[in-house]
This record gives C-alpha cells, structure tokens and sequence, in this order.
C-alpha cells in the first residue's frame, strides 16, 4: 500500500509543480486582464469619452457583485459542495464571459449599436442602490463604460472564485511538502501579471499607429482562454489523482451564517479586517490610476517614431529583461551557496537598472510603473520566511504602513516638483514604486499568517471568506473614489475639456492627483493607528504575534 501511494502523482515533485505552473498561470493571466485598461486610462478618455468618473465607476464594478450580491459567499459554498475541479473550471468560464463582454463594449462595432442605444437609455436609475449611493452605474455615464462595467462584474465573481480555488488546490497538492514555498511562488508569479500589463496593454492599444484600445482587451480575453484550458488540465490531473490515492475530493468547511456571532465579537478578526480593507484600499485602486498620475506629473518627451525605442523589439527585449529580474531575485532567496546566491543578487540588481534605463529611454508611463512588483518578487520569501523564523508580524504591519504613507505623500507633494525635470521625476518614481511594492509585501508575510493566531480555529473558513468580503468592499469604493476626487478637484479642467477649451487627450495627462493621493495617504495613517493598537493587544492578551509561526523544540 505504502509503495502505492509514493507513486501517486503528488509524490511526484515535476508533477506538483506542473500543477501549480498550471494554477499561477492561470491566475497570472487573470491579474493581467483585471488591469488591462488601467495603463491606457488617457485613450479611454479620448477614444471613448470616459472621463475619471467613468473610468473609476467602470473599474470598482469588479466587486460590485461580490460586495452587494454575496456572490464571494456563494463561491465558498459552491467551493465546498462542488470541489476544486468544478469550481476551477466554473471560475475560468465565468471569468471569460466576463472578458468577452468587457471586450465587446470597447469594440467600434459597439458605437452606435442598438445595444449601446439600449445602454444610453437605461441603467440610469436603480432603486434602492441609487438611494444607498451604491449604484454600479450613474446618469450620464458613457454606454460603454455601463456595458463595459456589467462585464467587469461578471469577470469579479469569477476572479475571486479562482483565488479561493487555486488556494484550496494548492493545500491539496502540496501539503507535508514545500506548501510556503509553492504559495510564494504563485504569488510571485501572479504579480507578475501586473507588470505585463503595464508593458503590453497599451502596446497592443497602439499597434500600426492606429489607437484602439479593445486590441488590449482582446489580448486578455485570449490569456483568459489559455487560462480555461490551464483549468482543464488540472482537473484531469487531479482527477487522476484521486484514482491513484483512492481519497475523496478535499473541501472547505462552508461560510456558515451562526459563525458571524463569534467572529464579528472578537477584537483580534476586526483589527485583522480593518487592516486588510486598508492596506489592500491603497494598493489596487491606486494601480488602476498608477499609471495617468505619473502621465500628469513626469515630463515625457516624444521618441522618435524611426528609433530603436519606439519599436515594439524593445518592448520584448524589457520584458525578458524584467523576467530575468524576477526569476535572479526569487531565487536568490532558495540559494544555499552564498557566491551563487549573491551572484544570483547582483544579476538581479544589474537586470533592474538596465529596465529602468529602458523604461526611461522609452520615455513611457507604463513602463515605469512596471517595476512595481519587481523588489516584491524578490523579498517576499525573504520576509515570509522572517515571520517563521523570528516573528515580529505586528512590527512590520506597522512598517509597512509607514512606507505606504511615505510612498504616497512623495507622489503627492514630492514628485510634482520634479516636473520639468525628467532624469530626477524618474528617478523619485522608480525609488518610490520600488518602495511601495515592497511595502505591499509586508501584507501577505505578516498579515495572513496572523489570522489563526486571533481566530478559532473552528471558524478559521468563515472568518477568511469574511475578511475577504470586507476587502471587496474597499475595493469596490475608493477606485470610484478617486475618479470622483479627481474630477471634482479638477473643476477647471473638466469645464475646459466641455467647452472644448482642451483636447481630451491634452485633458487626460493634465490632471492634479494631489486630492486622491493625499486619502491614499491618510488609509495608510489609519493603518498605522490599528498596528500600533493591534500591538498593544497582542501584548496584552498573549496571540502570540510577535513570536515566530515555527516553534524551535
């Protein structure tokens, strides 16, 4: 029997990780859709006529259905009743309708469509939501933005039930082996998916010289089908699985209504909340816009048309640079030679400048925010395997909190006054991304392996699909905040882009985001209160979240 089991397909380590390059992958791909527009924010606005709060309306409708519709509850249940297979493969289909009409609202076919007509004249009133001021939608918003919107809801629920799912797959395939190592790289791989598509969406937007953004669209539309096919794979593998070892397919215990009393009554779950809405508040909404905001307050000169970097060999030639960043950096951490390990560092830290030099000489907005989870891919093991080693959870939720307030300010106050100057606005962006990825990182190493140690165990399940709903709800609100704060402290140039005073494109890169960060800002201070008063706690009641998750006998 013993000799049965080693020959299962988990005991195979190409096996395992084959799964899980499966699982990243298609949770790569999703991450890239889920910010597909956000670095061609200024061609939504000139091409299709949606102006911040469009766009930001547009953008928070990808939980909206989690948040008010429970669908995130649902996909907990549907989890636990149905398995991981199903649920996978249900995720990618939803995920890809989702997309498809995401897609299809941005088309020219779109344009002056009985559906767009349809879109103009209805969804202007909700009742109910729009007395709550939770509508998805708003009068006067553009057709393609509703529609646009609508899909983006339906690619939400599927996305978060891919999250939930790949997690649960990767407990099964990796439980008593390298589990903390397989979940960094998921993450690693997943975040990766942001910097392709900082690089990539508005490649495609303006493939040929010719402006249109449902080619961006489209390019995530075809990953989210690679990834369906990701989630086919794996349900024949762990379908085989199961044969080999004879088990029943692994689930969750279920969301379950009577365990809201014991959680929502201890201190420990809502500090952990709080927290998380905070943080993860000021991270997410903030990447949609990431990109504009550096359009408005760095001075970027056009390249030309004829040289090496405006074509799109180099956008292929930074990529793989940035590949090799991520791929020297993680694996430094795993390295048990010091000369290969440091080695590995200075690989790294060589690679990375070259990308910023690339970034710089491509004069692009999108290219510099694409090192935004470049330092984190590279110090997350580092401080995951910290929190194990020697604690100290609590003390670095409050540094990344710091870091978070100074990273925000600095866009806020500092690099405005770089304008002009387009060496030093580059190099305070490049610092400060890099900065504010890293800060990012704190979250996952500190913050989710501090749950158990103030949760029941018992209600650990309910507790997380909770937490997770409360995030949802902080991610739906502050994208549709900030393009509300942009146009309303922006009085002047909204007036002038409808009289016609400015283009939309000149609109579009002429922003002040001094208002939207400076709030960013203050999620980071109140962050920073809850960290200090979570330390107080966990000094006076004993979690233990000082202490190291492994305990030495």
């Amino acid at each position: 029997m013993t000799e049965k089991i080693q020959q299962t397909l988990r005991d195979s380590a190409a096996a395992r990780w084959t799964v899980l390059l499966f699982l990243a992958f298609a949770m790569f791909c999703s991450y890239i859709f889920m910010d597909i527009l956000s670095p061609i924010k200024d061609l939504m606005q000139s091409t299709r006529g949606w102006d911040s709060t469009a766009f930001g309306t547009m953008q928070g409708s990808e939980t909206f259905l989690n948040v008010f519709v429970f669908f995130l509850i649902f996909a907990g249940i549907i989890l636990d009743k149905m398995g991981v297979r199903f649920t996978a493969i249900l995720s990618g289909i939803v995920m890809l309708i989702g997309a498809t009409l995401n897609w299809y609202a941005v088309t020219a076919a779109f344009q002056g469509s009985g559906l767009e007509a349809w879109f103009n004249n209805n969804l202007n009133y909700i009742p109910g939501f729009d007395e709550l001021g939770i509508s998805p939608f708003y009068r006067g918003m553009p057709a393609s933005a509703k529609f646009a919107a609508v899909g983006f809801m339906i690619f939400g629920c599927g996305v978060e039930m891919a999250g939930i799912t790949v997690s649960r797959g990767i407990v099964k395939w990796f439980k008593g082996r390298e589990m903390a190592l397989a979940m960094g790289s998921e993450m690693a791989l997943a975040r990766l998916g942001v910097a392709t598509c900082m690089i990539f969406s508005p490649v495609f937007a303006k493939l040929g010289g010719n402006i249109d953004v449902s080619r961006s669209v489209a390019f995530g539309v075809v990953l989210l089908f690679i990834a369906l096919i990701m989630f086919i794979v794996y349900f024949f593998m762990d379908k085989k699985l199961d044969a080999q070892t004879g088990e029943a397919e692994e689930k969750d215990d279920p969301f379950k209504i009577s365990d809201l009393g014991k959680i929502l009554s201890s201190s420990g779950f809502w500090l952990v909340a709080l927290l998380c809405v905070l943080y993860y508040s000021a991270i997410f909404p903030f990447q949609k816009y990431a990109v504009n905001m550096l359009q408005c307050n760095l001075t970027f000169t056009t390249v030309d048309p004829d040289s090496f970097w405006a074509t799109n060999t180099v956008t292929i030639i930074q990529y793989c640079i940035m590949l090799i960043v991520a791929a020297a950096a993680f694996a430094s951490n795993f390295s048990k030679n010091k000369n290969t390990k440091y080695g590995l560092l200075a690989v790294a830290v060589v690679a990375l400048v070259i990308f910023c030099y690339m970034g710089y000489m491509r004069q692009s907005a999108e290219t510099v925010f694409a090192v935004f989870p470049l330092l984190a891919v590279g110090i997350t093991p580092i401080l995951g395997n910290y929190v194990d080693h020697k604690g100290k959870a609590a003390s670095m939720l409050v540094i990344g909190s710091v870091l978070l307030i100074l990273c925000h300010l600095t866009f806020a106050f500092v690099l405005p006054a770089f304008k002009g100057n387009a060496m030093g606005g580059m190099i305070v962006a490049y610092l400060t991304i890099l900065v504010l990825g890293a800060s990012f990182s704190l979250v996952p190493a500190s913050l989710w392996p501090s749950v158990p140690k103030l949760v029941d165990a018992k209600i650990i399940g309910s507790a997380y699909a909770l937490i997770f709903w409360i995030q949802n709800i902080g991610l739906w609100l502050f994208p549709l905040l900030i393009g509300k704060v942009l146009d309303k402290t922006n009085p002047q140039l909204v007036t002038e882009l409808q009289n016609g005073t400015i283009s939309a494109e000149e609109a579009a890169v002429s922003y002040n985001y001094t208002a939207p960060l400076v709030m960013l800002a203050c999620l980071g201070v109140a962050a920073l209160i809850l960290g200090f008063v979570l330390k107080a706690i966990d000094k006076k009641k004993g979690y233990g979240l000082e202490l190291p998750n492994i305990k030495k006998d």
